[in-house]
């Protein structure tokens, strides 16, 4: 029997370096670049990034995140730092694309025994769990309660770069006997090189393959890393990619999707929706909102530490003084 052309593009693309079948790929736009703007998009940029994420075959879109108004009041924070069910039925409408959604419920920051609903409530299909090391108890039961709702699962350790060994290889032997789906290397500060992704991999893929878990990246941008980390991550098993839209998201962004999908060489994957909604949508609030690689982001980097000072100083008068800047990180 002759081979049909799908065939032969198959047998084309699997001799690619980043082409493997079980690869997924998560875009958090609206969730990375929440931390931007408070949270704060019109309905009609979520709509845009949604219809583009769907066109473009992406596997899942982070809506925002699942956090307790009690903690993030509603009148300084947009709708996407809640994700009520019915805002996100707003925005999918009458006729759902082939798309999953996904929220991310921080630990100690959500209500999660009441705002995590059942999932046949819910128009999400994962709940992603963010967690300190200190959190890890309270991740824990966050995991099994979405989990036991129905929802696919995530843990996302934030902040491995600052964690001692030993600790995370015990939160790793956790997540292991846990119901999570996903491990996350989470380089949450951007501060990550090639060497260090690669051992964290080898890492977290030795406990969480052996325990059927997948092992994802979602990497930041500080040192210009963020798209040749996730190609180490994706060469070490790594399946399960973030990547955001122009690199939209917090300080100094994220993998950009349009890289991403590029790279992947599967043609399921379509780059031209994503480069749209970038043209149309993104990049026209790159001016307001000031995300993307940018030197005192890259100082936070190199030091191995939280950009918010960064964050801080590029809203002062003095922005742009960059010395001034890194002997203030030096103190």
């Amino acid at each position: 029997m002759a081979s049909s052309e799908n065939d032969k593009v198959e047998t084309s693309t699997q001799r690619w370096l980043g082409y493997r079948k079980e690869i997924k790929v998560l875009d958090c736009t609206i969730r990375d670049g929440g931390l931007m703007n408070s949270s704060r998009f019109p309905d009609s940029v979520v709509r845009a990034v949604y219809d583009a994420c769907a066109d473009a075959g992406v596997d899942y879109m982070e809506m925002g995140y699942k956090n307790s108004a009690k903690i993030f009041s509603p009148d300084e924070y947009g709708a996407w730092r809640f994700c009520k069910e019915s805002d996100i039925e707003r925005i999918i409408g009458d006729s759902p694309r082939d798309i999953k959604l996904s929220a991310m419920a921080d630990a100690e920051k959500s209500d999660y025994k009441t705002d995590i609903v059942p999932r046949e409530k819910s128009p999400l299909s994962m709940i992603r769990v963010a967690t300190y090391i200190h959190q890890m108890s309270l991740a824990l039961d966050m995991i099994k309660d979405a989990h036991d709702k129905g929802y696919e699962t995530t843990a996302n350790i934030m902040a491995v770069s600052t964690v001692r060994e030993a600790e995370l290889d015990r939160a790793l032997e956790m997540l292991a006997e846990s119901p999570v789906d996903v491990v996350y290397l989470v380089d949450s500060f951007g501060s990550f090189y090639g060497e260090q992704v690669n051992y964290m991999m080898a890492k977290y893929l030795a406990v969480c393959k052996a325990a059927g878990k997948e092992v994802g990246i979602h990497a930041h941008n500080n040192l210009q890393m963020a798209f040749s980390n996730t190609i180490e991550s994706i060469i070490s098993g790594a399946n399960m990619l973030d990547a955001t839209m122009a690199g939209l998201g917090r300080g100094a962004g994220n993998c950009g999707m349009e890289l991403l999908i590029g790279f992947l060489h599967n043609p399921k994957y379509r780059v031209r929706p994503v480069l749209q909604c970038i043209d149309e949508v993104i990049e026209p609030m790159r001016k307001k909102l000031g995300w993307g690689f940018d030197y005192p982001y890259m100082v936070t980097g190199f030091m191995n530490c939280h950009p918010k000072s960064a964050i801080e100083f590029n809203s002062r008068p003095e922005k742009g003084k960059l010395v001034d800047f890194y002997d203030e990180m030096l103190k």
